[in-house]
């Protein structure tokens, strides 16, 4: 779902990226799920213990709930981290939770400029366009990431849940 910005401070190493995204393509599912999780603890490093900081308490902030502090900590993430895509993930899953459909599509762009093959934004845009009544767009926004991880687990019922609005349209 996606090549990583060159220079800045932050820790990911870009090619580990991209052999861990280049493995994710013949991956078995548990290889897949472990390649996963390879993943998201590289895009996870910014190289900063204040940006981890922030980041740490976005993320808590989000999974506890508190969407507002969530946004308001991964938003000082992005302005003191503008070339850290993580940070504009999880900001878009705030905005995407508090329903802020267009917040959370300028930082899924934001991602995607940082990081193509993030899947797991393509994922969020996938369902956006759903919940905006695209279907089609979303049904490719769901196939690029299958084409990034095939053995992605909620894409599957992403797709399942928007057969019916297809409407047996050829894609």
């Amino acid at each position: 779902m996606f090549s990583l910005p060159s220079g800045g401070a932050w820790a990911y190493d870009r090619e580990r990226l991209d052999e861990l995204y280049d493995a994710l393509q013949t991956a078995d599912p548990a290889e897949a799920a472990r390649l996963e999780r390879e993943i998201e603890l590289e895009s996870s490093r910014s190289g900063s213990a204040t940006m981890d900081l922030l980041f740490k308490r976005g993320r808590d902030a989000l999974e506890a709930g508190r969407i507002n502090d969530a946004i308001g900590h991964l938003t000082a993430l992005t302005d003191h981290a503008p070339d850290f895509a993580e940070g504009f993930f999880y900001r878009a899953m705030a905005f995407l939770q508090d329903d802020r459909y267009g917040l959370a599509l300028g930082d899924i762009e934001q991602v995607l400029a940082l990081n193509p093959r993030h899947f797991d934004a393509i994922g969020a845009l996938g369902y956006i366009l759903h919940e905006l009544d695209r279907p089609e767009m979303a049904y490719e926004a769901y196939q690029r990431v299958l084409d990034i991880h095939p053995h992605h687990k909620q894409v599957g019922a992403a797709l399942e849940r928007l057969k019916p609005a297809l409407n047996g349209k050829d894609l």
